[in-house]
């Protein structure tokens, strides 16, 4: 047999593959999986236990049970936790100011927070769809009330304004203040009359629906009070309302 030269063995021994070795990070990886393979079983496992202890004790069928999770699991959107809150948002997103425009000047109006919701609502909903651009001061009857109103609608208040201007019924009364903003009891959705007292009305609430109070421009209110009226307390000259712009601010 030949022999081999050392030298052939040295190069032979080079030419050997070496084992191949598992990197750390491969490691680390394949036990990452495991573990999150074991969490997952484990969780699956407390679920389903957990569910049939619901379903024994609670006598709920598994359609119930369903229900009863799925509600859970849309809970934990917060979108959806907001869904309840849409009254109270819609409360605190009010307007807390009006500023009524006039011929004369501006009128600021506080809303009052705690006045009806239904006139609020009506109020701000006609304000944001100009529906008061243009309306005319239909009776102006000095040291008692402003009318603005709708040129079609007619409403019952009228009634009061000139049996209570006609027998004297509007002596000053320390039950209410001036300038308040109020309107019809019996909202109409033909329109909207829309009342600026000039002096204390006794029993006021009895009339109206008071939401708020002229804050600002108390002066102008007097100016519109002074204008000539014939003997329907219809002013000569029209005057009326040119526009009304919300304010959460002022």
């Amino acid at each position: 047999m030949a022999r081999i030269k050392p030298k052939q063995l040295l190069i032979q021994s080079k030419t050997k593959k070496a084992p191949t070795r598992i990197s750390y990070s491969t490691i680390i990886t394949w036990n990452l999986i495991v573990v999150l393979v074991v969490l997952s079983l484990y969780a699956t496992f407390r679920h389903w236990h957990h569910r049939m202890i619901i379903s024994a004790d609670m006598g709920l069928t598994q359609a119930d049970i369903n229900l009863l999770f799925l509600f859970s699991y849309m809970c934990s959107f917060p979108d959806f936790q907001h869904v309840g809150r849409s009254e109270d948002s819609t409360k605190t997103s009010r307007p807390s100011y009006a500023v009524m425009d006039t011929a004369k000047g501006s009128i600021t109006i506080e809303i009052y927070k705690d006045a009806s919701a239904d006139v609020v609502d009506r109020f701000v909903s006609l304000c944001k769809s100009n529906h008061f651009k243009g309306m005319p001061f239909r009776h102006v009857i000095k040291n008692f009330v402003i009318q603005g109103g709708d040129f079609d609608f007619n409403g019952a208040a009228q009634e009061w304004i000139l049996k209570a201007k006609a027998s004297g019924e509007n002596a000053l009364s320390p039950k209410h203040e001036a300038f308040m903003i109020g309107t019809t009891k019996n909202l109409n959705n033909k329109g909207f009359d829309l009342f600026i007292t000039t002096a204390p009305i006794p029993d006021l609430n009895d009339k109206l629906v008071v939401f708020g109070q002229v804050i600002n421009g108390q002066d102008i209110v007097q100016e519109i009070e002074e204008v000539d009226t014939d003997e329907h307390y219809q002013p000569k000259t029209p005057i009326g309302i040119l526009n009304i712009t919300l304010k959460q601010q002022l």
